[in-house]
């Protein structure tokens, strides 16, 4: 969400990542230098510098992203772009990709903006932003200092500082332990989706067991809340847009929501995420159009989740 090109057009192209975390106070000097985004009201960001979420939800327990085929984003990958007078190539495949180098954080201030590719930031997610990864990827990141490892999906361009190798969302810096002194060293291994699947199984598919045994005993791991969706046959669902650490954010968004689609839109909020979602859709048929929607309004990753979710 690193939006510093000179021109407007490519602003609205890439989004990059605050560059370091560190304490309720602005996380990096890279945060203040950075030029805002504007669309002729004000400046992009509500904060003017990146800082640690107030009352941020445990994340210590927050899965790795799942490895999955996906299709190359239609934002995010022009190549090649320009950022602060440099010249970056965007690579046209991830596999092999394996480096060290230093890896920084970005938090509250780019909560709930949309990425390079579209997406909305949910620093709660296990994302990051990588300068010349094809958006999607999806990386092992290792701190060289601790030994944890945690897998990514890079969904956003970043970090345009000479030294670093990677952006992570909150809950990535988290769980490597990186969060307090803001950066860290780590190697990043891009992971092949197709040996992944063929080691773990496809998360994306939907597993049909023939008995409660062959349930039991499945070695395909069972994919992420947000990729299974529930049946809309039997009652109203929701279409879910983002999960939120910060209950204005949330309604700051749901509030553009009302203005973009012409269905109502809720905030759940439950345990310090506030959950944005579009509904109630009382058939199958509604989901898909306002799903189209969503998606021209540049919500693409917009899921279906049951009422009582």
């Amino acid at each position: 969400m690193r939006r510093t090109c000179a021109a407007l057009s490519v602003l609205l192209l890439l989004a990059g990542c605050a560059g370091g975390g560190g304490g309720p106070r602005p996380a990096s000097d890279e945060a203040s230098r950075k030029m805002p985004a504007t669309a002729g009201s004000g400046e992009r960001y509500v904060l003017a510098g990146d800082a640690y979420p107030e009352d941020p939800p445990d994340v210590a327990e927050v899965p790795d992203a799942v490895p999955r085929r996906e299709a190359r984003s239609r934002g995010g990958n022009t190549s090649p772009y320009e950022v602060w007078g440099k010249r970056y190539e965007v690579m046209a495949d991830a596999r092999g990709y394996s480096r060290q180098g230093r890896a920084s954080w970005y938090g509250e201030k780019f909560h709930g903006y949309a990425t390079s590719n579209g997406e909305i930031y949910d620093m709660y997610k296990m994302s990051a932003a990588h300068r010349s990864l094809p958006l999607p990827s999806f990386v092992r990141v290792t701190s060289l200092e601790n030994d944890r490892s945690v897998v990514v999906r890079v969904n956003d361009r970043g970090p345009f500082h000479s030294d670093r190798e990677i952006d992570l969302s909150y809950a990535a810096a988290a769980r490597l332990g990186i969060l307090e002194q803001g950066t860290g060293r780590v190697t990043v291994e891009a992971i092949d989706v197709e040996r992944w699947i063929a080691d773990n199984g496809d998360a994306s598919r939907p597993r049909v067991a023939s008995s409660p045994r062959e349930d039991a005993v499945a070695s395909v791991p069972a994919a992420p809340a947000a990729s299974r969706e529930p049946s809309v046959a039997g009652g109203s669902v929701f279409l879910q847009v983002a999960a939120l650490g910060s209950a204005d954010s949330a309604r700051q968004l749901k509030s553009r929501l009302e203005g973009e689609i012409d269905r109502p839109v809720r905030v759940a909020s439950v345990t310090g995420l506030h959950r944005v979602q579009v509904g109630p859709l009382d058939a199958a048929g509604q989901v898909d159009p306002v799903r189209e929607q969503l998606r021209r309004a540049g919500f693409a990753q917009a899921f279906v989740v049951n009422d009582a979710d």
